[in-house]
């Protein structure tokens, strides 16, 4: 993989390629320059005792509070150790990956005034295979989870280096890297912005692409094998309605099922199909249409500098405004957002998955399963599922509204973009799980039909493909095993890999 070459901003992919991918990162000459720039400013604010938050003031409700100047590079490091108050299990490596880039990435815009040299240690981690160990918990919009990078720099705290946990101070020691002594404000840059929001918000629209393709495919195989209605979801009745996301979801359904033999045969088998079926394409096109909006913020709270104070003029003439661009409102919302969309998929899966199993609807034997009542079949799968949708319903409350009040009244309003970010990742995790299960069933359910009357080739290949991992059950093992290794499957390949692997493209 070619290096990701930081000039002005990174992509949301471009994120998720370093925090997933491994991707190499490394500075433009630009970006070098600008960040050169704006510390050449610091200097002379610091030179010139300026007033300045952050610089020479105290911080959070401290901010009139004057700091000598040589107080000002403990005041860096102090502020490291007293905002680093994470608690609980750690973010995995790919979630503080993501957030180390994001944090670059703000750097390189020019606006924050620390050293070129703390910003090329971040990237040396990232490239190093080198990650903070960051407490998931405690934190109400940004400041705990890079304060528990920044402890890294410093040689504080506890990282993993190539899958080996290990102090930082050893860490750096074994890549030959010493310990930094922090500047002015650099303590204040380390922790401030909202790049743990939009670090993991990149996460999240690129796990939900995912998971809502799946859903789309597997959706596909459970309409095809309840022998649903076909004219209810093609195109041309789509048109009807203004909405991108769901004519893009009746076009796919459209190509995977294009051919199929089943669905020809069930024409006139019945006037109407359930919501959940005919729906498909209005309820997904939503969520892939919320998924653009998100996607919109996403690449907008990237392109943002989000530090505070702001640093811009010229050593001649510096200026360091204090603002509040750190306030993550727009991400959080879209996280929010998010988290509502995939809720609503997950819970519509489930509904499809019900209507497989349940024999007083489903034309197939009861639960799926190939025996009498010693066999359970996918009874149970579904209570699963519906502890899922239920778990959805309870992180899909909104972050954004919890609101807060810290630092003796100096920051009064809070709006949770990185909690709202983290539950949209769980949420998900959750979606892809439910929709393994639905896969799981509809590859049962194809099996109970027989094979006298063919399905569609794309749908088939998806069949084959989940049946290459994952046998037909038949209650000889515990069926969260089948479940987990479908979920699996779905993290690893997309719908798109396997038909074309099969030889068959997306488009009909």
């Amino acid at each position: 993989m070619s290096p990701i070459i930081l000039d002005r901003r990174l992509s949301w992919p471009q994120v998720v390629a370093i925090a997933a991918d491994n991707a190499r990162l490394e500075l433009s000459a630009a970006a070098r320059a600008r960040i050169e720039a704006a510390h050449a400013i610091v200097e002379t604010v610091v030179e010139r005792a300026i007033r300045a938050y952050g610089v020479n003031t105290g911080v959070g409700a401290l901010s009139d509070v004057t700091i000598a100047r040589d107080q000002q590079s403990i005041l860096s490091r102090n502020i490291l150790m007293s905002h680093a108050v994470g608690l609980g299990a750690p973010l995995d490596v790919t979630e503080t990956r993501a957030i180390m880039a994001a944090t670059v990435n703000n750097f390189a815009l020019g606006y924050s005034g620390l050293r070129l040299s703390v910003v090329q240690r971040i990237v040396d981690l990232l490239n190093a295979g080198c990650s903070p160990e960051v407490p998931r918990q405690g934190s109400v919009g940004y400041i705990s989870h890079r304060a528990h990078v920044g402890l890294v720099l410093i040689g504080q705290g506890t990282v993993i280096l190539k899958g080996e946990r290990l102090p930082a101070a050893r860490a750096l020691e074994r890549l030959g890297l010493a310990p930094l002594v922090l500047e002015a404000k650099e303590g204040l840059c380390l922790v401030n912005g909202t790049a743990c929001a939009a670090g993991l918000a990149c996460l999240a629209v690129d796990r939900a692409r995912r998971v809502m393709d799946w859903a789309d495919a597997v959706s596909a195989m459970t309409f095809e094998t309840q022998r649903c209605q076909v004219s209810a979801i093609q195109p041309a009745a789509m048109m009807l309605r203004s909405s991108p996301g769901l004519l893009e979801v009746a076009r796919r359904l459209d190509q995977l099922l294009s051919g199929s033999e089943l669905l020809a045969a069930a024409v006139g088998r019945r006037t109407q199909d359930a919501l959940s079926l005919r729906g498909i394409p209005h309820v997904h096109g939503a969520v892939a249409d919320a998924w653009a909006d998100v996607v919109t913020v996403v690449d907008r709270e990237l392109a943002s500098f989000t530090d505070n104070p702001t640093v811009t003029g010229s050593p001649e003439a510096p200026q360091i405004n204090s603002q509040a661009h750190a306030v993550g409102a727009a991400v959080g919302l879209a996280m929010d957002q998010m988290g509502i969309a995939l809720a609503q998929l997950g819970l519509n899966s489930e509904r499809r998955l019900d209507r497989m199993i349940n024999p007083l609807v489903s034309g197939l034997p009861a639960f799926l399963a190939h025996g009498g009542g010693t066999f359970s079949g996918f009874m149970i799968s579904q209570y699963a599922a519906v502890a899922l949708v239920a778990e959805n319903r309870r992180l899909a409350a909104p972050a954004s509204l919890d609101g807060g009040i810290t630092s003796g009244l100096q920051e009064d309003m809070l709006c949770h973009a990185t909690p709202a970010a983290l539950k949209a990742l769980q949420i998900v995790d959750n979606v892809q799980k439910i929709v393994a299960i639905e896969l799981l069933a509809a590859c049962q359910s194809y099996e109970l039909l027989g094979n006298t009357v063919k399905p569609a080739a794309r749908t088939f290949a998806l069949y084959k493909a989940l049946r290459g991992v994952v046998a037909t059950y038949a209650d000889d093992r515990p069926l969260g095993e089948d479940i987990a290794a479908a979920a699996t499957f779905i993290a690893q390949r997309t719908p798109g890999d396997i038909l074309s692997h099969s030889g068959l493209s997306e488009s009909a």
